[in-house]
């Protein structure tokens, strides 16, 4: 596969715009089911572009049936708005980090425990896998229909403002931006920063205008959201694994006639793993374009983070939160944390 560039993004993003392909789409004939799939991600994303091609042909082999409307960038609200949309009806499909999910569904942010996964190998192993498995049933429980496999944000970096983040100590009264979760918030006082959640549509401002120092995201969305232009340090903590669901509203998916259920659905799992494969080329290229645009890097060691983490009781404490047969789904993939 070829390798895929930021400029080959925007380049595809902008002729898909230029089509009209995103947002609300001009239709020659009405589709009998068309759908909204409501994102947070930049139009440039790998996770849009690939959605859009998925979309294509869940059209054609629909026989024009089925037609996804795109909704990227928070066009339609916040992370918590659009769960509440997606739950009551308001829109049909939604990709969002399980880490956001566990307000709804405690279990899903059990893959962005800090420090656990060392890498993609040990990623996939578990997430297509047993604990995956196991997940998407709890998932499903709440109401949700979610899609087989989970698509990739990648593993989480640190930026800041004031000073690059080498050693535990660096993180301590930081004023750092999380996302709207418990686990986030957790984590962060473990290392005794000053966390604070902000939904995502708001970060950019709240670093302009420093009511944080930092936040923390995978490469790609450092980039698409040009968040370099507010921060000065990124530092390699991959402290997390971050990757979205793609839920549907069930009343919404039990409305499509089952042959249709399955187009649908293998071809939003198959956009997910080429999306996986963008998103690791992305990232791994993104340094040096990163680099270019005035952010400063450095790799901290990962075990001293950890060893921090265990000695203020925060995997003892999730453990207990997750409850034994997920912990031990978790350690069966990554080895033994508490």
């Amino acid at each position: 596969m070829a390798r895929l560039t930021r400029r080959d993004l925007l380049a595809t993003t902008g002729a898909a715009f230029a089509a009209g392909t995103f947002g609300i789409i001009g239709r020659a004939a009405a589709a009998d089911f068309t759908y909204k799939f409501a994102n947070n991600l930049p139009v440039t994303h790998p996770l849009n572009v690939r959605a859009q091609e998925a979309a294509d042909k869940i059209k054609a082999g629909t026989g024009g049936r089925v037609e996804i409307q795109i909704f990227p960038n928070n066009q339609l609200g916040s992370d918590t708005d659009m769960l509440s949309q997606v739950r009551s009806g308001g829109v049909e499909f939604f990709t969002l980090s399980g880490l956001i999910l566990s307000t709804l569904v405690p279990a899903a942010s059990i893959n962005g425990i800090g420090f656990a996964f060392p890498d993609y190998d040990t990623v996939w192993k578990a997430m297509d896998g047993d604990l995956g498995n196991y997940v998407r049933g709890q998932i499903g429980k709440s109401g949700l229909v979610v899609m087989d496999k989970v698509w990739d944000n990648g593993f989480r970096q640190t930026t800041s403002s004031n000073k690059p983040i080498t050693t535990p100590d660096d993180l301590k009264n930081f004023k750092i931006r999380v996302p709207v979760s418990p686990l986030w918030t957790s984590m962060y006082k473990a290392f005794d920063s000053a966390p604070t959640s902000i939904n995502f549509s708001e970060v950019y401002s709240a670093l302009q205008t420093k009511v944080v120092d930092g936040q923390e995201n995978p490469l790609a969305i450092i980039s698409t959201a040009k968040l370099y232009e507010v921060q000065k340090f990124c530092s390699l903590t991959n402290h997390m694994w971050d990757g979205f669901h793609m839920l549907a509203n069930r009343r919404a998916w039990e409305k499509l006639p089952e042959a249709d259920r399955a187009v649908v659905a293998r071809e939003l799992n198959a956009a997910a793993v080429l999306e996986r494969v963008d998103v690791a080329k992305l990232n791994a290229g993104l340094k040096g374009d990163l680099e270019s645009k005035g952010l400063a890097f450095n790799q901290p060691d990962p075990a001293a983070f950890r060893d921090k983490l265990r000695s203020a009781g925060f995997y003892s404490e999730w453990k207990g939160k997750y409850g034994d047969e997920a912990w031990a789904l978790l350690e069966k993939s990554v080895g033994k944390l508490s």
